[in-house]
């Protein structure tokens, strides 16, 4: 199992008229993680594509345990828990700075090679990052 560990800080153009954060804002909050996580592995998202990978999402998941608010520092925990084949699963934790877990999510994503414009595998550069951790 792959786990990383990210913080942000609730930015004010993120939150609504309450101060709670969006919503919609989750998303990009997990993109930051996933981005991070890659990075921690030692490829850069900016690599992956350069070496002609893309990584759509097809599913997002979302609970909403507790909200999290305007200039909060929130701790995004990311998890990878089973080697990937054309399908890569994320799954997130958020914990608010009095580590009470606030949101879970879950995220799929799939590999697409930019050249044949197909569905692929997991490309073999990345599977020798993730498989030293299962």
């Amino acid at each position: 199992m792959i786990h990383t560990t990210h913080t942000i800080r609730v930015r004010y153009a993120e939150t609504d008229p309450m101060k709670y954060v969006y919503y919609g804002n989750y998303a990009a909050y997990f993109e930051i993680a996933r981005v991070e996580l890659f990075r921690t592995l030692g490829k850069s998202y900016d690599e992956i594509e350069k070496l002609g990978f893309w990584l759509p999402v097809s599913e997002y998941s979302i609970k909403y345990l507790m909200p999290a608010f305007y200039d909060e520092v929130l701790e995004i925990h990311t998890f990878i828990k089973k080697i990937p084949g054309v399908r890569i699963e994320f799954e997130y934790e958020i914990y608010n700075p009095k580590k009470q877990k606030i949101t879970e999510a879950k995220t799929t994503l799939y590999f697409f090679n930019s050249e044949t414009k197909k569905i692929c595998s997991c490309p073999d550069f990345l599977m020798d990052l993730i498989k030293p951790y299962f």
